[in-house]
């Protein structure tokens, strides 16, 4: 059986114990304003060099400041991970950044990312966030899954986070306030998606 709960500080490590594996044989360009998708082939396996520790400090920061880390599991091995930050960004500083979304090889597409979405919506709608800043790796399955939530590319995307991923494809996702009930993630939520 598949539960999640949210996660303690201690237990950040454990992200990286998520199968990250994924054959990736397109991928999205930001070309002025038109998302372009190129074939090019990636044999993922394990996290880059070097990103477990360098994540894990941003992590611990997010943690430290009150972000929120909600977790999927099976049978006690963490399976997937949903990172809301917990500092506002944005011009009209309405914006949370949704920092880390991620399900393990094995588990995707079985509507496990689409529960964490949800819930870090739902969670982001209770701290006042009007938007979610996702900046995503720029895979045709991770950008058609952000796409399909109703996600939209950003027209300026946040400078500082531009910098750090300037790969990646800058989106932005309207809240509807009072649209998550905050469902537990063995429950079915209820959720009303305004389309773009």
């Amino acid at each position: 059986m598949t539960y999640g709960r949210e996660l303690t500080r201690g237990e950040i490590k454990d992200i990286w114990t998520i199968d990250r594996s994924e054959l990736i044989e397109a991928v999205y360009h930001l070309e002025g304003d038109r998302l372009v998708l190129k074939p090019e082939r990636f044999d993922m396996r394990g996290w880059p060099p070097g990103e477990a520790a360098a994540s894990t400090r941003l992590l611990e920061d997010c943690h430290d400041h009150g972000g929120w880390f909600y977790g999927l599991f099976v049978d006690d091995r963490l399976i997937g991970v949903a990172v809301l930050e917990a500092r506002f960004i944005g011009q009209s500083h309405d914006q949370l950044q949704l920092m880390f979304l991620h399900v393990g090889n094995g588990h995707r597409d079985q509507g496990l990312g689409r529960r964490l979405f949800d819930l870090a919506a739902g969670e982001a709608s209770r701290r006042g966030a009007r938007r979610l800043y996702i900046s995503a790796t720029p895979s045709q399955h991770t950008i058609g899954f952000y796409l399909g939530l109703g996600c939209t590319v950003m027209a300026e995307p946040d400078p500082d986070l531009f910098a750090l991923e300037p790969e990646d494809i800058h989106l932005e996702y309207d809240i509807e306030p009072g649209d998550y009930t905050g469902a537990a993630i063995d429950q079915e939520p209820r959720v009303v998606y305004n389309p773009h």
